[in-house]
């Protein structure tokens, strides 16, 4: 049959009116509310590939949760900030910064908990270890365990924790449980894992799911990236480790000898109240159930080094990228030296700025970064920021492989530290939900200290000349994963 002869043109016509609507559409629309970076690379993949682009941007072009989750968190931010305790325990000796008060208070402007006194913090910087401690606290709690979790997953690793949560349902304790959809169930064990849970008695559920059909869908990307542990609102555990085997249990990582270096850190004191208050947002986030009612009276530490500790939640049930700005203030801050640990290191311009001004202005800066990368198109964004920082000063340690430095820290001159789950890249900064723990004290930092020079240790420095030599298809592949990673 043929076509009448008006077909081909009226589709042509349409098609062309339809790519300048898109066209106009992400000019006007695309730039609201977005970094200019974000805004071109967004303009930049819609205008290559109009249709594909557009479709992209419509599935994942909003970093907003959904209207009921947003709402609940505006809920439970006025809770987050009753539940601390702890403030006149702050220690305003010498020598107290004199820019510390600034950067507690643009915390509490963010949606953070106030600067709380009389806490210890006990440093965890191996893998073996740090999951041996939280065993011991899991089978000393009387009442509640609330365990948080980007992955959890069951293996030989993890196995004493599930025997752990098991003995401590079997005395009769309260355990709760989450864990991240998406990246949990990326794992082999995820299906023996639910089974688990669901067998020793365990109270789980699924942060973030995407279950369309269950209608619970939001922008598949959008992540809940925080690790955590509070025993009885007496224990906390947070930082950067996962609660699966430190390869990760993927034949690929195994091929290449890939293992993880974390790192943890156990509080005890008012703080924990504080981190609890994220497990209950969170649980609330998921059940509707608001776990209120089990709060606790403050405890606090009896011993003679206390820190000053500061909950600063972040993600986009929040207004602002508030670890970015905590980031930003403290690195414009610092008077004598800058430590960044983070395996995925992809600042946008204000923290590039930040990091490179730092150097500028004579402070000693340094970066800890892994010498290879598990995520291919992070690992090159990252490296397209190499020579910026190196120009600018900035000392660049890369951690040698096979291990994948995983830790997420910083230190600034010989006062403060941020510990925590979130890397130092776009994905942290505006699409996950992280914790990060703000700490003031001289010898948690010199503790922080020992790990870094340990780190030193296992690293080599990445020097100017040597990587301007790097091949051309390198420099390629940086530029190009670069521009991929300001899409968000």
């Amino acid at each position: 049959m043929v076509e009448p002869s008006w077909v081909a043109p009226t589709l042509a016509v349409l098609g062309i009116v339809v790519d300048v609507a898109i066209r106009v559409f992400a000019i006007v629309y695309v730039p609201i509310n977005r970094r200019p970076q974000t805004a071109t690379a967004w303009l930049l993949a819609i205008f290559l590939i109009p249709y594909v682009g557009f479709i992209l941007f419509l599935l994942i072009g909003s970093t907003r949760l959904p209207r009921r989750r947003r709402e609940k968190q505006a809920e439970i931010n006025k809770y987050i900030v009753e539940t601390t305790e702890g403030m006149e325990r702050v220690k305003r000796d010498h020598p107290w910064p004199a820019w510390l008060d600034s950067v507690v208070e643009l915390n509490r402007t963010l949606g953070a908990m106030p600067l709380v006194g009389g806490n210890t913090a006990e440093i965890h910087s191996e893998y073996d270890d740090s999951i041996a401690a939280m065993v011991a606290a899991v089978d000393d709690a009387h009442r509640w365990v609330h365990a948080e979790f980007y992955i959890t997953s069951l293996d030989a690793t993890t196995e004493p924790f599930f025997i752990a949560l098991e003995n401590a349902r079997r005395r009769g304790v309260t355990v709760r449980l989450l864990m991240d959809h998406i990246a949990s169930r990326g794992y082999p064990g995820y299906r023996k894992t639910r089974r688990r849970l669901d067998r020793i008695g365990v109270e789980w559920q699924l942060m973030l799911p995407v279950q369309p059909l269950k209608g619970k869908y939001q922008r598949p990307d959008l992540r809940n990236h925080r690790k955590l542990l509070v025993i009885d609102g007496t224990v906390a555990f947070t930082g950067s480790q996962n609660m699966i085997d430190r390869g990760y249990q993927k034949r690929k990582n195994r091929r290449r000898g890939l293992a993880w270096k974390d790192f943890m850190v156990r509080f005890d004191g008012p703080i924990v109240a504080g981190i609890n208050a994220l497990f209950v947002t969170d649980w609330y986030s998921e059940t509707d159930e608001l776990l209120i009612r089990e709060a606790d009276p403050v405890h606090t530490s009896d011993a003679l080094e206390t820190v000053d500790c500061q909950v600063v939640p972040s993600g986009p049930g929040f207004e602002g990228e508030n670890n970015l700005r905590l980031f930003n203030s403290l690195l414009y801050s610092a008077q004598e030296r800058i430590i960044l640990t983070s395996p995925y290191f992809v600042p946008d311009e204000s923290m590039l700025y930040a990091v490179t001004t730092a150097a500028q202005r004579g402070l000693d800066v340094q970066l800890f970064v892994s010498e290879i990368g598990d995520q291919p198109v992070v690992y090159h964004a990252q490296r397209s920021y190499y020579e910026a920082l190196l120009r600018a000063g900035v000392r660049i340690f890369l951690y040698r492989s096979p291990t994948v430095l995983h830790a997420k820290h910083v230190t600034i001159d010989e006062e403060v530290a941020v510990i925590g789950s979130s890397n130092m890249d776009m994905r942290s900064f505006s699409l996950n939900l992280e914790i990060s723990i703000m700490i003031r004290g001289r010898g948690f930092v010199r503790r922080i200290r020992e790990v870094e020079q340990s780190y030193r240790d296992a690293s080599r420095e990445l020097t100017l000349d040597e990587w301007q030599a790097r091949p051309f298809r390198s420099k390629v592949l940086d530029n190009v994963a670069r521009l991929t990673s300001a899409v968000q």
